[in-house]
C-alpha cells in the first residue's frame, strides 16, 4: 500500500472518523471504500443523463421506416456486393 497526504475539511474528517468508529474499521478502509463506490458510480449514467438517452431515443425510433425483413436482407446483399466491387484485391502470400 501507498502513503498519501490528504487535505479535508473538518466536517468531511469529522463524518470519516464516525464512520469509522461507528463501522469498527480503520479510517483508511473506510477512505478506500468510499473512493471504490465513488469511482464505480462515475461508470454509471445519472438519472438526468439516462433520461435525456431515452428521450432522444423515443424520439428517434418512430422515425426508422419498417421494412420486411426480405426487403432488408436484399439491401445488405447490394451494400456487400458494392463493397466487393470498390475493395482492393487481397494480396495472397506464396505458398512455396
Amino acid at each position: 500500500m501507498i502513503k498519501v497526504t490528504l487535505t479535508l475539511d473538518d466536517d468531511t474528517v469529522a463524518r470519516l472518523r464516525r464512520a469509522a468508529s461507528r463501522s469498527r474499521k480503520p479510517q483508511s478502509q473506510i477512505v478506500r471504500e468510499a473512493v471504490r463506490e465513488y469511482a464505480a458510480r462515475l461508470d454509471q449514467l445519472s438519472e438526468e443523463e439516462r433520461s435525456r438517452l431515452l428521450e432522444a431515443f423515443d424520439r428517434l425510433v418512430p422515425g426508422i421506416p419498417a421494412k420486411p425483413a426480405g426487403e432488408v436482407d436484399a439491401e445488405l446483399r447490394e451494400i456487400r456486393a458494392a463493397r466487393r466491387r470498390w475493395a482492393r484485391p487481397r494480396r495472397r502470400a506464396d505458398r512455396s
